[in-house]
């Protein structure tokens, strides 16, 4: 169970095994269920959350429509990071999808392991610096290419077909539910 985690860590600075062995033991466990939120609006995010089962979608709500923003899979991290990094209060929900697993670590732990491990502020810059060219490839794909074009993207991306629901992939991609049909019967006809 732990294995994931470690690979994650080790994925963004070089720890040993003793190390990665005692990180791992800071995080806690939680289980979602479906529809169960890790995140409200209003609410501060204060943990680095790995997703170890499942799958959760940050979004917002927006003259009462949800604007999925990101999907959190298997393996990955799920966080608003402006709450996270600000303290402020979150613009966003976070909510599990399907019935979830994650493991997560307070705020207030990480920064005490910033001084037990000066790696982790290394892993740290590492994971921020990936998360940001994420985010900006997300922010000029909305921006560039067409909403068939975002959709095709998704569609290289086998997970997200197999487990989000049309609605949420409609607002990810930035249409209606009702163009998301046009758009999968116009890719069809071809």
């Amino acid at each position: 169970m732990i294995t994931e985690l470690k690979s994650f860590l080790k994925k963004y600075a070089p720890f040993s095994e003793t190390e990665l062995a005692d990180l791992a033991s800071k995080f806690k466990t939680r289980k979602l269920k479906k529809n169960e939120y890790l995140l409200k609006e209003g609410k501060t995010c204060k943990d680095l959350v790995f997703v170890q089962e499942g799958c959760l979608r940050l979004y917002y709500i927006d003259n009462d429509v949800e604007i999925s923003v990101w999907f959190a899979f298997k393996h990955s991290s799920a966080i608003d990071i402006y709450s996270f990094i600000s303290e402020k209060p979150s613009g966003y929900f976070i909510q599990a999808i399907e019935d979830s697993e994650v493991l997560f670590l307070p705020k207030t732990e990480l920064l005490n392991l910033y001084r037990v491990y000066p790696k982790m502020q290394e892993m740290m810059r590492n994971f921020w610096e990936d998360a940001v060219l994420n985010l900006l490839d997300r922010f000029t794909a909305l921006q560039r290419d067409s909403a068939e074009k975002r959709y095709l993207d998704l569609l290289a991306k086998p997970p997200y077909i197999q487990k989000i629901p049309q609605k949420y992939l409609a607002s990810f991609i930035g249409v209606t539910p009702t163009s998301l049909s046009r758009i999968r019967k116009n890719i069809a006809k071809h």
